[in-house]
């Protein structure tokens, strides 16, 4: 199936922008006749044939639409940006592949990067909405600082993964119930402070592990979507 994105859908035709008309035409080599599926990221799925392959102006006549159901649980991560983009970026798109359903940066007292623009990361989502196949695309919201993050945050939903010299924490797969919301929170490379620990444990956030190995920020991020996503498979 070929998966392409837009947030306005016209009816019954409707024309790519010069980008995915390229895409189409030059990269695909699609032509005249050939199905294609567009999606708006809202769990619109619309499916149409090519009438015009023009390599600017690639334009289909759409016949049918779906609407697929959206996920039944809300996965919300916030994560501390990386020093190196690249990593966070990373992140971004697995977590979008693997069906996420929102993702903050989230800036913490140790954060190694404050200055930070989503836009970028929007793209990077869409890209792996396309090609994971979906009909949702993620929210990618503006940075947001820790004490924001967990005010916002209702109550029992909330998880902060960090590391404990003095005991041993719950695994998130232990104290995670299926079907249920969740927002887990992903420090920096440095971890948490104390003070932000003591924050959102007062909060009512559920301190957890993620197993017995130091993790980097981006892996840890995308073991805590994989182990929601598991186990609501």
């Amino acid at each position: 199936m070929h998966l392409f994105f837009s947030r306005e859908i016209s009816h019954p035709e409707f024309t790519f922008n010069p980008e995915e008309s390229r895409h189409i035409a030059k990269v695909l080599r699609l032509r005249i006749g050939e199905k294609v599926h567009i999606t708006d990221g809202k769990g619109n799925l619309h499916s149409g044939n090519i009438i015009d392959d023009n390599i600017r102006q690639c334009t289909v006549q759409l016949e049918s639409k779906m609407t697929v159901p959206k996920c039944p649980y809300h996965l919300h991560l916030a994560v501390a940006p990386t020093k190196n983009l690249a990593r966070i970026e990373w992140f971004v798109e697995k977590a979008a592949e693997s069906g996420i359903s929102e993702i903050t940066p989230m800036l913490c007292q140790h954060s190694e990067r404050i200055h930070f623009k989503s836009e970028r990361l929007e793209k990077i989502a869409i890209a792996a909405i396309k090609q994971s196949q979906q009909a949702w695309l993620p929210k990618i919201n503006e940075p947001a600082n820790f004490g924001q993050v967990v005010n916002n945050t209702k109550p029992g939903e909330g998880f902060i993964a960090y590391i404990d010299e003095n005991s041993e924490l719950s695994l998130l797969k232990s104290v995670y119930k299926q079907g249920a919301d969740a927002t887990v929170l992903i420090g920096p490379e440095g971890d948490f402070s104390k003070s932000e620990i003591t924050a959102a444990l007062k909060a009512g956030f559920i301190p957890i592990s993620l197993g017995k190995n130091r993790l980097r920020t981006e892996t840890a991020a995308l073991v805590a979507c994989l182990t929601i996503n598991f186990i609501n498979q």
